[in-house]
């Protein structure tokens, strides 16, 4: 999580001039903790000290139902009981698990497959998923029988019922939703408390709401790849959340390729020709989390025209021959102060 001080470029929602926010006297609190095989860190500001240990096991309560329900690496949630179950049959999913699964095929339908949350066996294959890393790309046989059992269309479901069936072999992975999700519960367990400045962040992902005691907004600068000269991009999280996608987060080498770890559904394999990131502002970081990523697979131009035609505000950064070149949807640049 960085604070921002200068910057080139300078985001700000239409919502924050709304805000009639004095400044008051001490520091935001920070709780942090571990979930998700990553990190999370909540500020608050205006809270009382003595709530610091409810509000921290509250926070990790959250989480942990997150992952109890939606974790494609814990063998007991329900999304693991999902993908070991036998072909045909019928499973109730819960609550929220069903409307993350929900989301992820609606943008799956607006990416024409760009994003799919049902690619887990491919993901296992890359050595992305719980089966554990490798260092030799799989065959193109191997890629073409997990392929077979992947696909947002191949899923039915029963919506009044929470019901899904399965197909036969596919495995749901929300590893592009999930944290967004996360940082989504994690904000609104802490407003249903009647908290209304607060800064989430769960690896990398985040949201914000309100404004630090000193009256400023929660100021973040959008992730850039490493060794990046580009001037920060900075945005005020009132109302917003961010999600970046990179080429750079994860991937191994072989015969001198790199093999990222956000892969083309459509083609079952890893991006040749990814934007090195992919950062996507929204109200729910649920969807900024899955745009970003449809974004990466769809890459620089289609990109750009996904984020136009559905109003997406997208910082893409592309690897050119003389360095790294940025290109911004109109809705981010109408943040722009």
């Amino acid at each position: 999580m960085s604070t921002a001080v200068a910057a080139r470029r300078v985001l700000i929602p239409v919502e924050l001039g709304a805000l009639q926010a004095r400044p008051r006297q001490g520091e935001p609190m920070q709780l942090d903790g571990l979930s998700m095989g990553t990190h999370w860190v909540v500020k608050l500001a205006g809270v009382a000290e003595r709530s610091r240990p409810a509000l921290q096991a509250g926070i990790q309560r959250v989480l942990d139902q997150v992952v109890a329900e939606m974790s494609h690496w814990a063998s007991d949630s329900a999304l693991s009981h999902f993908n070991r179950a036998p072909a045909g049959s019928w499973h109730t999913l819960p609550e929220a698990c069903f409307a993350v699964l929900q989301a992820g095929l609606a943008v799956a339908r607006a990416s024409d497959g760009a994003f799919d949350p049902t690619v887990g066996a491919l993901v296992n294959l890359w050595g992305f998923g719980p089966s554990g890393p490798r260092q030799v790309p799989p065959s193109p046989q191997e890629v073409a029988v997990a392929q077979a059992c992947s696909g947002w269309q191949r899923l039915e479901l029963q919506a009044a019922e929470r019901r899904v069936c399965q197909p036969g072999g596919l495995q749901l992975d929300f590893s592009g939703i999930a944290k967004g999700y996360a940082v989504d519960a994690v904000l609104d367990y802490l407003r249903g408390l009647g908290i209304s400045s607060v800064l989430v962040e769960v690896g990398g992902e985040l949201s914000g709401l309100g404004v630090k005691p000193d009256a400023q907004p929660w100021w973040v600068v959008l992730a850039q790849p490493p060794g990046s000269q580009l001037a920060d991009t900075v945005v005020a999280l009132h109302g917003l959340s961010m999600a970046t996608s990179g080429d750079y987060l994860r991937h191994f080498q072989h015969a001198g390729r790199d093999y990222a770890h956000t892969l083309d559904p459509r083609s079952g394999e890893p991006l040749l020709a990814a934007p090195a990131s992919v950062s996507v502002l929204h109200p729910r970081c649920m969807l900024a989390d899955a745009h970003a990523t449809a974004i990466s697979v769809l890459g620089v131009e289609a990109g750009l025209a996904y984020a136009e035609r559905y109003q997406l505000a997208a910082l893409i950064i592309e690897r050119c021959a003389d360095g790294l070149r940025e290109h911004l949807s109109s809705a981010l640049a109408r943040l722009q102060d």
